[in-house]
């Protein structure tokens, strides 16, 4: 799989899902185009899925934030005569490299975070109608809905059947939200999870696997009625228009490197790495919501993370031998902040809402990279409020100390915000700073104390924002030093290490879904008994089960 994957889609170009909007309900509709694969050499029957559909359902989900956020019930349901949908397809998991499988599963998890998430960010609750087969991926698929109808036939059910089928993790996300979220039994789950043919009618109700079984007969009307139900009893507030979401511009240099319009990404393949320099605004900031939603998509804090959001997606999936990535930002400062505090200041705008959460969603991807992460706090950084936040995702982070030869620019600085602060969590549902600083929450209270002044590199340090400054003098060799320090390392081990480090605190079901993929469906994908020439996935389909090596390791 070598051909460039690309994020950018938009509903004239949809092959796999359909959406009806009649006012506060909208219909998403899976009916996969069995021919329309991302790659060749597989069919993606019974509603089963590869990263080209997943692709088209994220830009679902984030097109019915900004562009229908009249939308208050959106209920998933199936295209298809006798099944809801089938999970990953498994043809393309079986012949994707290593790389692409977890990077997929990754992709697929944060897609269902973000519609899981969409109720308490943007007030739009998911519905799962399930009719026909719902196994695997499927289910998950259903499982990151908020509220589980499945009709009650002979041939509907849910199940996630990868052990007795696949010999892999069953749904990586699936598996804890049935432990985490619907708080299935364990002995249940054990089950659950080793059974072929799923679960269905009452059985699946009683055991928390769903939340309503209706009769066959009766199951649309039910569906449409609690649709409507819900919206009725939603407190989301009206909101007669939204933004479109226009293309993304962007070009792909002969060395892959990118520009966009605020975002550049210099790639160097041969030392293994990405510079990421996001651009501070040209523009004032503009007077208040009304203003910013009169710019529509063109509006900075908008943009801007678009087109970082689509840059660390490319680099994921098409430079995966780039495994140092390095933060830069140019700009000013008090003019970012400017652009910022128009959004924090109406919290309470839908756009205004939106727009930070997508921030949230966004950063979250960042902290969840399997890749080495740095920040460069240069002359002439524009390192404040959100833009900050990147200091604190990264596993380290250099700053510039004083004067440089030859450089006019202004002085290196990091300006804190109220962003800094709150509004943007990481997966373990601590701020990047009380993460950063767990055993110091003192630590946190003088960072704040100094939000809204700019901090220059030795009192940055004194704070603990950094992890070294350095003057003109060790700054070129002290960061090659590293660079090339990085890229020599095991990138395996670099992937375990980081992953580790980078959630400390308390565990939720969002940081056990990550370290599951990280670690386990990371080394299962890696094991012979699923893919190797006599594992599960090489012989799904034949009649034949894996060989499997029965050692326990």
């Amino acid at each position: 799989m070598t051909k460039t994957i690309d994020f950018r889609t938009e509903p004239a170009n949809y092959r796999h899902w359909k959406v009806e909007y009649d006012g506060p309900v909208a219909s998403l509709i899976m009916d996969v185009d069995e021919n329309g694969g991302l790659f060749e050499g597989y069919q993606l029957k019974l509603n089963s899925y590869d990263l080209g559909v997943d692709i088209e359902l994220s830009d679902i989900i984030q097109r019915m934030r900004f562009e229908h956020p009249e939308v208050k019930v959106v209920v998933m349901k199936s295209g298809k005569p006798g099944v809801f949908c089938a999970g990953a397809n498994i043809r393309m998991l079986g012949g994707a490299a290593h790389s692409h499988k977890v990077n997929f599963c990754k992709f697929t998890n944060e897609t269902r975070n973000a519609y899981e998430a969409a109720l308490e960010d943007s007030g739009q609750n998911y519905i799962a109608a399930v009719k026909g087969a719902c196994a695997g991926g499927g289910y998950e698929l259903a499982l990151a809905c908020n509220h589980i109808m499945l009709t009650d036939d002979s041939t509907s059910a849910v199940g996630l059947p990868e052990v007795p089928l696949l010999a892999v993790l069953p749904g990586t996300g699936g598996l804890t939200r049935v432990t985490d979220k619907r708080k299935v039994r364990r002995d249940r789950t054990d089950v659950f999870c080793s059974i072929e043919e799923g679960v269905k009618g009452q059985r699946a109700k009683d055991w928390r696997l769903v939340d309503e079984v209706i009769a066959n007969s009766k199951f649309d009307e039910t569906v449409t009625a609690r649709a409507q139900e819900f919206a009725a009893n939603s407190n989301k507030v009206d909101v007669a228009k939204g933004i479109k979401l226009g293309p993304l511009e962007r070009n792909i240099a002969d060395n892959g490197s990118l520009t966009y319009s605020l975002v550049e990404v210099e790639l160097n393949r041969e030392a293994r790495r990405a510079t990421i320099t996001l651009s501070g605004p040209n523009e004032d900031a503009p007077a208040d919501m009304a203003k910013f939603e009169g710019q529509g998509d063109q509006a900075y804090l908008l943009k801007l993370c678009r087109e970082l959001e689509d840059a660390i997606l490319h680099l994921r999936l098409n430079e995966m031998e780039c495994g140092l990535w390095i933060f830069k930002t140019q700009g000013d400062a008090e003019k970012l902040l400017a652009h910022e505090a128009v959004l924090t200041a109406s919290k309470d705008h839908w756009l205004a809402n939106e727009v930070l959460h997508y921030w949230k969603r966004t950063l979250k991807r960042v902290d969840v990279t399997s890749r080495s992460l740095t920040a460069f706090v240069e002359n002439g950084s524009c390192f404040a409020g959100v833009l900050a936040e990147l200091l604190f995702a990264a596993d380290r982070t250099y700053m510039m100390e004083g004067e440089f030869e030859g450089d006019n620019r202004l002085p290196a600085a990091i300006t804190l915000s109220p962003a800094n602060f709150g509004p943007f969590p990481m997966g373990n549902g601590l701020t990047r700073l009380e993460t950063r600083f767990l055993g110091e929450p003192e630590m946190v209270e003088s960072a704040k104390a100094q939000a809204g002044t700019a901090i220059e590199a030795e009192q940055a340090d004194e704070l603990g924002l950094v992890t070294m400054i350095l003057d003109d003098i060790d700054w070129d060799d002290e960061v090659r030093i590293f660079m090339e320090e990085r890229a020599s390392f095991s990138p395996d081990a670099m992937t375990g290490m980081e992953a580790n480090l980078r959630f400390a605190g308390p565990e939720t079901m969002e940081t056990r879904i990550f370290g599951r993929l990280t670690a386990w469906q990371n080394w299962i994908f890696n094991r012979p008994n699923a893919v190797g020439e006599e594992g599960a996935l090489q012989r799904y389909g034949t009649g034949v089960r894996g060989n499997y090596n029965m050692e326990r390791v």
